[in-house]
């Protein structure tokens, strides 16, 4: 239990109305799931304004209300607490209520469109290889040291993200890596914590369907740079064009990183290989496991955001060199038919043209490149054309499919996806709407040396049709089907 007004600390507060002398138990968003004495906060979401179910949460037995807009009508043995933002309010208050647990490690936060996952993962492998408990936050998985949770989101809740750093203080973690999105940062998840570093990877189209503008996406990613204290570093990719606007205005010491153009970190490839990476890093010689130069750039972050923190550079590349990939992401193997297989996350048109430009940079020019490859429902559509085109452009054959339709039609999905595919490309493309027999055919027309890549679900391990999930994860359907034709 905890007193309402210890956990208000640093909260833009308009009016109390009763004690804040009230003690609390635990804090909800949800009100199913508020409890006797509970502080529940009423959010304006998306689709939803919490603001309606305060007097549901008060039958439940809430002790105190926290929101923008005060009932009509109130109940005198309520606290009710009018904020300018709910969101904010939430984090800070989430945050205190945990003791301000990200003040008692060393918290970088990784945003960007693509890599997030990349960079955060392996540098929480990176630190653990060095001795160091670590905790990781990410869209795969969540890790406090060795113990891990699902993840459910790519940046959590507000009152997760601080009930499991204040875990992580429990185990004694010293470094936690944690994902950044731009949902996270617009609905104010990250408000309250202390930030030792961040981390921008780059910036391309997506998830327009939530920030209606690139300009807009652009500036939620940038407000976070914007809010990082004097004490933390801000490392940015400047081969990106908006890495340095990210650094305009932020208080942290600006830190480059780059490929191509000047930077205070620099990478250079020497080989890059379907079995990795050789890299010169600031002139010194590393092989590594990833594939691609986006990940000569990834590995170069993880360098530099490790020197940056004080680890020694030699060190470094040394445990740099034995980090394996992501799961989902550029995840290869090859089949008993000799067929070479590429699981992968891509699912923005951007990546979608990394990873095959990645194979196509590799490949002899013999082998075909044979893509599967959808759009998810319920999401930024002006992307679905972009990756048809991609995809009909860069591969020797492409096969359309569903990726989560969710509650739109696949059908329709499909067809905007086609409509990206220029003339010349049309007889390199099929659209099988199920994805399981769309892995089959392509599986059928792959042969020996070939190179399938079936791209936009990743680590994912099911598909969401009709609002109803089931079990779907690419990389065991493809190794199933191959080992079926090849036995």
């Amino acid at each position: 239990m905890q007193l309402l007004k210890d956990i208000l600390y640093k909260v833009s507060v308009n009016k109390v109305y009763g004690s804040t002398d009230v003690s609390i138990s635990n804090i909800k968003f949800d009100s199913r799931k508020a409890g006797r004495n509970d502080l529940f906060v009423a959010q304006k979401g998306v689709s939803v304004d919490g603001h309606i179910y305060i007097e549901k949460a008060i039958k439940l037995g809430v002790a105190a209300v926290v929101c923008e807009v005060l009932p009509q009508k109130l109940n005198g043995m309520v606290t009710y607490v009018e904020v300018e933002d709910s969101n904010s309010a939430l984090a800070i208050i989430a945050s205190n209520y945990h003791a301000n647990p990200s003040q008692k490690l060393k918290l970088i936060g990784i945003t960007g469109t693509n890599g997030k996952t990349t960079i955060a993962t392996l540098l929480y492998d990176l630190f653990r290889k060095a001795g160091y408990k670590v905790g990781l936050l990410s869209t795969v998985k969540i890790l406090v040291d060795e113990t891990e949770y699902v993840a459910t989101h790519t940046t959590p809740d507000s009152v997760s993200i601080n009930h499991y750093l204040q875990l992580m203080n429990q185990s004694g973690v010293a470094y936690c890596f944690m994902e950044v999105s731009s949902h996270g940062i617009h609905q104010k998840r990250t408000e309250g914590l202390y930030f030792t570093g961040g981390i921008f990877t780059n910036l391309t189209h997506d998830h327009l369907d939530y920030h209606k503008s690139f300009s807009e996406y652009r500036d939620v990613k940038k407000s976070f740079f914007d809010s990082l204290p004097k004490s933390a570093f801000a490392l940015v990719n400047s081969d990106d064009k908006n890495g340095l606007i990210m650094l305009q205005n932020t208080k942290a010491r600006k830190v480059t990183y780059a490929r191509k153009s000047m930077a205070d970190y620099k990478v250079k490839i020497l080989e890059n290989q379907f079995s990795g990476l050789l890299l010169s890093v600031d002139g010194m010689e590393v092989w590594v496991k990833l594939i691609g130069s986006f990940n000569a750039s990834n590995m170069l972050a993880i360098y530099a955001t490790a020197d940056l923190l004080g680890f020694d550079q030699i060190e470094t590349l040394q445990i740099l060199s034995q980090l394996e990939s992501v799961d989902g992401r550029f995840q290869q193997f090859m089949s008993d038919g000799g067929i070479t297989v590429i699981i992968d996350y891509a699912h923005t048109p951007d990546a979608l043209k990394n990873v095959l430009e990645t194979i196509n940079d590799i490949r002899t020019g013999n082998e075909n490149i044979i893509t599967v490859v959808g759009c998810g429902g319920d999401r930024d559509r002006t992307k679905r054309p972009k990756i048809g085109h991609i995809a009909s452009a860069l591969s020797s054959q492409v096969i359309f499919t569903s990726d989560n339709p969710r509650l739109e039609d696949p059908q329709f999905i499909l067809e905007e996806i086609e409509a990206g595919v220029e003339a010349q490309n049309y007889k390199k493309t099929l659209s099988i709407l199920d994805r399981e027999q769309a892995i089959k055919t392509a599986s059928k027309l792959a042969v020996k040396g070939d190179i399938l890549l079936v791209a936009g679900k990743g680590h994912e391990t099911y598909q969401e049709i009709n609002g109803v999930r089931s079990d779907f994860d690419d990389y065991k359907k493809v190794r199933i089907i191959l080992k079926e034709m090849h036995k």
